[in-house]
């Protein structure tokens, strides 16, 4: 009976895994071939594109313009990525260390954004950044300042703007990492002689380090792109990778180098997630060391 009942169960994961791969092979291989063979296609003088290979688009991403898109684009994702996990990781770490009551407190302050719309909650801050708008008005009140300040459509506005939206993902990252930690391993080091502050350096920051690492690569990636936050609270004065994309798409009509930025921003998000990948590794050897 047990040679018998060996090949269903052999067919069994395949049956299970079948729509997985079909899925992933639809709509993550195929587009991404897709917009791989774009890159390479020339624009059409009206509308579409000409089948004649070419390099043009990638040269034209070495134009100093498009250079220093990019290199804006990263400024600002390493910035909020920093302040992020400024904010995110103490955060995370002090939920896990709390009672169950206190934690599901935490957690639901950390999910209610997410029930709203992310558009409606930036309008959200432009009401508050806007001249005589609520902080405004707070600081005049506390006579901290004389009149006015032009928050609205700055860089600060748009470091805020990308802090808020990726916090929570830093914040769970570490939170799902520190929530499995053992605390007794603090605990043996302080008993052998080390102060607080050395037991969290040696033991408790190496062992919630690969969350830390997660919630990085969940912030610093999806901040090169996300145009709509620069657009609303940056203006038209901080432009970034994805908002060059979405010019040429809707109003350049130029589809090919738009694929071809596409490519280069997802080359950059693979080589950050294989440092990931390798930093995290890194990580758990020297956690078991």
């Amino acid at each position: 009976m047990g040679k018998n009942r060996l090949p269903s169960q052999k067919r069994t994961p395949w049956l299970l895994l079948g729509p997985i791969y079909l899925f992933t092979l639809l709509f993550v291989a195929l587009p991404i071939l897709y917009l791989f063979l774009l890159s390479f296609l020339r624009r059409a003088e009206v509308w579409g594109v000409d089948f004649d290979f070419t390099l043009e688009n990638y040269r034209r991403i070495f134009e100093p313009l498009y250079l220093n898109t990019f290199k804006e684009s990263f400024r600002l994702a390493l910035l909020s990525t920093s302040l992020v996990a400024l904010l995110g990781y103490p955060y995370g770490y002090f939920m896990a260390k709390m009672g169950p009551v206190w934690r599901r407190r935490m957690l639901l302050l950390i999910m209610i954004p997410f029930w709203t719309s992310a558009l409606i909650r930036l309008y959200g801050w432009i009401i508050v950044f806007r001249s005589n708008g609520v902080l405004d008005r707070l600081l005049m009140g506390l006579h901290l300042t004389e009149g006015p300040l032009k928050l609205l459509y700055t860089y600060p506005a748009v470091v805020v703007g990308m802090v808020y939206s990726l916090l929570p993902f830093m914040i769970l990252a570490v939170y799902s990492c520190a929530e499995k930690l053992d605390w007794t391993l603090a605990e043996a080091a302080r008993d052998l002689g080390a102060s607080s502050l050395q037991a969290f350096w040696t033991v408790t920051f190496k062992l919630t380090l690969p969350g830390l690492l997660s919630g990085v690569v969940l912030t610093f990636i999806p901040s090169m792109g996300l145009f709509f936050i620069a657009d609303l609270l940056g203006g038209n004065k901080i432009v970034l990778v994805g908002s060059v994309i979405q010019e040429q798409i809707t109003r350049g009509r130029n589809q090919p180098f738009a694929a071809a930025l596409s490519v280069v921003l997802l080359v950059l998000t693979t080589l950050m997630i294989r440092l990931y990948r390798r930093l995290t590794g890194t990580a758990k050897l020297e956690g078991l060391v």
